[in-house]
């Protein structure tokens, strides 16, 4: 990345605060316009960063430009005067949480990583964080340079979660999304015996909603298509039902409000759920999401060899699903009968 020092200018008069102009270079094209500016405002919030587009004071060849919006070779970005936050003590992330990351990989080659991510810990920092995956990770790995998030997870979601090593593996991961050829793989467990068998939910999302000032998904005709492909694997009665979800689309939620949205939110979720099922799944050891990120598919960076990685289920969640299995009343009603009957011999 680079620009022209020249092209800065005064945002007011007298002002020391300037507005840059930043070229794209070829190193920068297909890169989502937030992950660009979050890479050239280093240390300005995110959240803060996202307000800045939602006000339109960045531009885009003199347009306007969303979040999403990819970057193309030679686009000329308005950068508006920010304020960085001072150095403090303590900005590295904790000792603790490196080695939780580092602990958590489950793949490694020269192009990228791959991290089982434990559920509760964010992939950045930002909105109150100080860090995230991504930042204990570099400070854990500084000899590796600067590492990029190819995708991300929700902060109670866990499982594969990659990070590209050279920008170049980045470009090539990044295009793999955008075609559609990465194969997205979870599990989740939803509340309810899940009637809808081998189900393609497509409706669109609109996902800048608040509700009481946080970040509501919903669905919306005007939103963006999202695709999600579910699959009943095991039913635990009329309880819950363990499902396999192939993602067609990666939106912000979109299992969880898919799953919502069919009738069948996932366990757990405190933001699309069934407050009353919740509480009756925390019997059964569940006191989080069950929504795991179980293996992701691409093809090796600058080549035509697929590459598969899969990430295993928690302990918590195993004992959720044993839990639910021992218990005569997550069994079908004919099941409970079968025993009662054998119970009576």
């Amino acid at each position: 990345m680079a620009y022209d020092r020249s092209q800065a200018e005064s945002e007011k008069p007298g002002s020391s605060a300037k507005v840059r102009y930043v070229v794209a270079t070829d190193g920068d094209v297909g890169q989502r316009l937030d992950n660009f500016l979050l890479r050239e405002l280093k240390g300005v919030p995110r959240t803060h960063v996202y307000r800045l587009l939602r006000k339109g004071e960045v531009r885009v060849n003199s347009k306007r430009a969303r979040p999403d919006q990819r970057v193309a070779a030679g686009d000329r970005v308005r950068l508006p005067p920010v304020r960085r936050p001072d150095p403090v003590e303590g900005v590295r992330p904790r000792g603790e949480l490196q080695h939780a990351v580092t602990d958590a990989i489950v793949y490694e080659d020269a192009d990228l990583i791959a991290i089982n991510k434990p559920a509760g810990l964010a992939v950045h920092g930002g909105s109150g964080l100080s860090h995230g995956v991504i930042e204990a990770l570099r400070a854990a790995r500084p000899e590796l340079g600067e590492l990029d998030l190819v995708h991300r997870l929700d902060r109670e979601t866990s499982g594969c979660l990659l990070i590209a090593k050279r920008r170049a593996a980045l470009r090539d991961l990044h295009a793999q999304l955008r075609e559609g050829r990465v194969e997205k793989r979870y599990l989740g467990l939803v509340c309810g015996h899940w009637q809808l068998g081998h189900k393609r939910i497509e409706v669109a999302l609109a996902t800048d909603e608040r509700v009481s000032g946080e970040r509501h998904v919903a669905v919306r005709s005007h939103g963006q298509m999202a695709v999600s492909t579910f699959r009943p694997v095991q039913f635990f009665g009329r309880l819950a039902t363990l499902m396999e979800v192939d993602l067609g689309t990666g939106k912000t939620h979109q299992i969880r409000v898919h799953a919502a949205h069919a009738g069948f939110p996932v366990a757990g979720d405190d933001k699309y759920g069934d407050r009353e099922r919740n509480a009756e799944l925390r019997e059964f050891g569940l006191h989080r999401m069950f929504l795991h990120s179980a293996s992701i598919g691409v093809t090796r960076p600058g080549t035509a060899e697929p590459l598969f990685i899969s990430a295993p289920l928690s302990a918590d969640l195993r004992d959720v699903l044993d839990a639910l299995v021992r218990a005569p009343k997550a069994r079908s009603p004919a099941a409970r009968r079968r025993a009662r009957s054998a119970a009576g011999r």
